[in-house]
């Protein structure tokens, strides 16, 4: 006999959904897919995502229980929302529930219905529009902000003020300000836009190329050297959407990013513009949800988890810095941004823009096979050339904080002739090591195999891997010796020895812990593009796609770290890291200088990269992966397991291999199992075994009945256990 059954996805652990009866109150005919249910769950209530309505169930009906109650009138996951996370559910081998919990503002998965959701903003009182914002010069932060809610006398969204909590208060405080909802109507979004850029010829061909292509799915990959103008070519595809009020969601992998596209986007066009990363409170980010999915944002821009962001009119999805490791989730749902960007793309018959300097070997593989368009920007716009690379030779050199000479003396003429100079270190706190000079005790974390790196102003030994720390002893606890000393360099000794060597000259240091607190990150960068500070020192934060028009030298301290490392990719992001950072130098209208500190001066890969470019080196790159077999020209998952006793991961795993040969499929070869390169991480020992076919499918039908077997061992109960497909990382 056939009843009505709810199917639903509940956020769990378990690869699987949940039968139940429908609810007395409401009608099931009139239940959607992607509609939120409370149900009970065990002992306690829980909200679930409607996956269809079924006939049957695999349980008898006196089995199940009724759901509680309907949350809404219609779907909270568009169709194509649903599809693509069930379809990446499968894909990366991840329980559904948790799956589907991801693609929903944290305020949704709680319960809160849609319409009770208002956009916080804060506007202009009559006090505050008459403030004279050149008496606020040592308050350069509340002026920026006057000057940005006059251009928004109805009210700005609080996600798009780049501000601390603080700079609010204190301007409230006074009366300047006060705070309001925003709603559809009472937002006022319009600015001056500003005037488009002349395109030179190969920028108007790619915007030639994917207007062609905005009713019907393509796959372009945007490779410009830094500096070409790709914004400006997505501003302009974006110009055409906008006049067909459609909508375009920009993906970029790092919130510090964000505000200076926001700015660009938001001075171009006289339109909504919503953001959404991790740096917003759930409030502001189920606001900005709610603008792209009404259709009332035209451009929406994000972090890696935007692309579960529905759009009511979708016209491009645009991935920046496609390359970049941060758009591959890391934890819990392992999921790629980059790549379920394309596959909603083509699912919603659209064009997706794939942009980089420097292009994964992934998108180069599917360019060299024909599945996306190549659009290369081979110059800079405007004057500016591409920088002069140099590399500096520092064997048997003396190193003073990791500085040699000649790069010192470089970074003084620049700065004599009125340049500003960037050194690059992608190490932070003061020395990454701290030893005892009479009996070589080196100061480790407790829970991982690593050293504390020392923090000096805090007088701390932190460890950045798992986030330990202590204060720094006074003298050995080995043999009390007081003759403790650092090794190795961090960001924090580099400043310190930047202000002997250039007093007077203000620097400025961009790192983690530099820009701890909310819009401190905006400040700098904005303070780093002014050329007020004419020495910028930082790590990775400042080498991704920020504009430093001042900048005429980029020093690179440490090249080597990424010439040896355990990782196949190593030698890549190797590559992409230092022609990044380099792109920083010469963009305006004055020369660009890269020098290049290193040990190894004749590394073939060093020598490729800096003589014929980043082409070479990923053609160079490309054939050794294909003669290794390694990605793109395979593909890999990784079975990870820890645990707090050593041996339990390495047996864990080696069921699992054997459960692998079990089932017959000669397409995948197993590799391990094996200890983490990092064994022992927070305190917990760490294994892995490698999974890897020439066919993808072949992998993922093994995958598919694994994950579903390590359910019921009874060894998966005494460890932490995980698949990562596609990893980033092979740590």
């Amino acid at each position: 006999m056939n009843h009505t059954i709810l199917r639903i996805a509940i956020p769990t652990p378990l690869y699987r959904s949940f039968d139940y009866l429908p609810p007395a109150s409401d009608a099931a005919d009139t239940l959607q897919p992607g509609s939120r249910i409370r149900v009970p769950f065990g002992r306690r209530k829980t909200i679930g995502i409607l996956l269809e309505v079924a006939q049957q169930s695999a349980l008898e009906p006196a089995r199940l229980k009724p759901a509680l109650e309907v949350l809404d009138e219609a779907p909270v996951l568009s169709s194509d929302i649903l599809a693509m996370t069930l379809w990446a559910s499968a894909y990366y081998q991840h329980p559904i529930g948790d799956a589907l919990a991801t693609a929903l503002p944290v305020l949704l998965r709680r319960g809160q219905a849609i319409q009770g959701a208002r956009e916080p903003g804060w506007r202009l009182t009559q006090a505050g529009s008459q403030v004279d914002t050149d008496t606020l010069s040592r308050a350069p932060r509340q002026a920026m902000l006057i000057h940005q809610l006059r251009a928004h006398p109805q009210g700005a969204p609080r996600s798009t003020l780049e501000v601390p909590a603080e700079v609010l208060r204190r301007l409230s405080e006074k009366g300047w300000i006060e705070s309001c909802s925003l709603t559809d109507t009472n937002a006022d979004a319009t600015v001056i836009a500003s005037t488009p850029h002349t395109l030179n010829a190969t920028q108007q061909s790619a915007v030639d190329a994917v207007t062609a292509s905005l009713s019907e799915f393509a796959a372009f990959l945007l490779e410009g050297v830094t500096g070409s103008g790709k914004t400006e070519v997505y501003l302009q595809i974006i110009d055409t959407l906008i006049a067909q009020g459609r909508q375009t969601l920009v993906l970029v992998p790092e919130i510090g990013l964000t505000p200076q596209l926001v700015k660009r986007f938001s001075s171009r066009f006289g339109v909504p513009l919503a953001v959404l990363h991790s740096g917003l409170s759930d409030r502001e980010r189920l606001a900005a949800w709610q603008q792209a999915r009404s259709g009332k944002a035209l451009i929406v821009i994000g972090t890696r988890s935007a692309i579960f962001t529905p759009l009511a009119r979708p016209g491009l999805l645009v991935v920046d810095e496609e390359h970049d490791s941060s758009l591959k989730q890391q934890e819990g749902f392992r999921y790629s941004a980059r790549d379920l960007a394309v596959w909603r793309a083509r699912q919603l018959d659209i064009p997706v823009i794939l942009g980089s300097a420097t292009p994964s070997l992934e998108s180069l593989f599917n360019v060299e096979h024909q599945r996306y368009q190549h659009l290369v920007l081979p110059n800079r716009t405007g004057a500016a050339s591409l920088p002069a690379y140099e590399i500096l030779d520092i064997r048997k050199q003396p190193l003073e904080h990791g500085l040699g000479r000649p790069l010192l003396k470089r970074i003084a003429h620049h700065l004599d002739h009125d340049g500003q100079v960037l050194l690059f270190l992608n190490r932070r706190g003061y020395a990454p090591t701290l030893v005892c000079h009479d009996c070589g005790w080196v100061a480790e974390c407790p829970r991982c195999d690593a050293r504390m790196t020392w923090h000096q102003r805090e007088q701390q030994l932190r460890c950045h891997h798992c986030g330990s720390q202590r204060p720094v002893a006074t003298s050995c606890p080995e043999c009390q010796s007081t003759e403790l000393r650092p090794l190795g360099q961090g960001t924090e000794r580099v400043d310190l020895a930047l202000a002997e060597h250039f007093p007077g000259v203000e620097r400025l240091r961009i790192d983690r812990d530099t820009t701890r607190r909310k819009g401190e990150l905006a400040r700098h960068l904005e303070q780093a593009r002014s050329g007020r500070a004419r020495l910028l020192l930082g790590t990775q934060m400042l080498a991704k796609g920020h504009h430093f028009p001042k900048v005429t030298l980029v020093g690179i301290l440490n090249a080597d770290q990424g010439l040896f490392g355990t990782d196949f990719r190593s030698s890549e992001r190797m590559a992409q890291l230092i022609v990044q950072v380099a792109g920083r130098a010469g963009r305006h209208d004055r020369a660009g200088h890269v020098a290049i500190q290193t040990h190894h001066p004749e590394h073939p890969l060093l020598q490729l990269l800096i003589r014929q470019g980043y082409p070479a080196f990923a053609r160079a790159a490309l054939a050794e992966r294909a003669a290794a077999r390694l990605p793109p020209y395979s593909h890999i998952a990784l079975v990870r397991a820890e645990a707090a006793r050593q041996s339990v991961p390495m047996a864990f795993l080696e069921q699992v291999r054997r459960h692998c040969e079990a089932a017959g499929e000669t397409g995948v070869e197993l590799w391990g199992p094996i200890p983490a390169s990092m064994e022992r991480r927070a305190g917990h020992f760490r294994a892995q075994l490698l999974l890897q076919a020439a066919r993808r499918g072949d992998l993922q039908q093994l995958l598919g009945g694994l994950v579903r077997q390590l359910e019921q061992m009874k060894e998966a109960r005494q460890v932490r256990w995980s698949v990562d497909v596609d990893p980033a990382d092979m740590f």
